[in-house]
């Protein structure tokens, strides 16, 4: 049962989304997938249509970002990183490859999701949720992503992993284990497929107390614990002094940015712009809880990031 390109490209969201999970970089994702479509492409003439086409896309996804983490460890979201950090430490560097990356909320969210569908999807690229993953061996990964997400049996993971039903269960129990002690869960019913109000709120009072550089305003919006961080920078900071005494010293360079609005992880995101949207300085990231912002990261590597949500090299004044 031979495969035409156009059946394969139509699932190229929802296959950039799985392997976003599984690798926690969008730009490792995209290569993950194109690897994906070319070995489907070689082994289209062995489809023997015992299953979806979309079930094959996901085994031979899986397979490939199985390949890609046999070669190197797992990326570390910032906070994880430590030790905490003041406002007066040097800055350390790390490459690329060591940290987690946002992706662009609508690379692997396809328009005609069900708001089910959406929900879950929007709640399993959270970085909180793909920083545990991270904390799993990779065919542990697999196997919570392929239940958890995908919907798919214990047999048919096992069949897709090559691997038995006692095996899966084994796995599946370790995963659920690690995140709960991690206190994460995908929570896909209490999940909403948009921002809720209260996230639209903090996301409108963000950008104008951002844009207006006022310290105070901004700190209102935070828990008291909350944590910056500055990815490729090992250094984060917990709690409002530090925050605001970073903001008005090393950060107070970013006064005059403008920000851009994304859609990012599931959640509140923006591109920054600094000197007046001249220069491309950051995505921000924001994490909340109720109606209070308990994490801020800036993840600083634009030369790869920003192509990857469209934003330009500057902004036109």
């Amino acid at each position: 049962m031979p495969v035409e390109v156009a059946q394969l490209e139509q699932h190229r969201a929802v296959l950039t989304g799985h392997c976003y999970r599984m690798l926690g970089s969008p730009v490792d994702a995209d290569d993950a997938v194109q690897e994906t479509m070319v070995r489907a492409w070689r082994n289209a003439e062995r489809f023997d249509g015992r299953s979806s086409v979309k079930t094959w896309l996901y085994r031979i996804a899986t397979n490939v970002c199985l390949d890609a983490l046999s070669d190197r460890s797992r990326r570390a979201r910032p906070l994880e990183d430590g030790p905490r950090g003041t406002p007066d430490d040097v800055l350390e560097t790390r490459p690329r490859p060591h940290w987690l990356e946002p992706v662009p909320d609508a690379r692997v969210i396809p328009p005609d999701a069900t708001p089910a569908e959406r929900a879950v999807m929007r709640q399993s690229i959270r970085l909180a949720f793909v920083a545990a993953l991270q904390h799993l061996p990779p065919k542990q990964r697999a196997a919570l992503l392929l239940t958890e997400v995908l919907g798919w049996s214990v047999a048919e993971v096992a069949d897709g992993l090559e691997t038995s039903v006692a095996s899966i269960n084994s796995a599946l129990q370790r995963a659920r284990a690690t995140l709960a002690a991690r206190h994460v869960s995908l929570a896909a019913d209490a999940a909403a497929p948009t921002l809720t109000e209260a996230e639209r709120g903090l996301a409108e009072q963000f950008f104008a107390a951002f844009e207006r550089y006022d310290i105070e305003a901004l700190a209102r919006l935070l828990t008291d614990d909350a944590v910056i961080s500055m990815p490729p920078y090992t250094l984060w900071m917990r709690g409002l002094p530090h925050i605001t005494a970073w903001l008005l010293g090393p950060g107070a360079a970013c006064r005059g940015s403008k920000l851009v609005p994304l859609a990012a992880s599931g959640g509140i995101a923006f591109g920054q712009y600094r000197a007046g949207g001249a220069e491309p300085w950051a995505i921000i990231l924001l994490e909340t809880a109720g109606d209070r912002i308990v994490s801020l990261t800036s993840f600083l590597d634009t030369a790869a990031l920003f192509p990857v949500f469209g934003l330009p090299a500057k902004l036109a004044t």
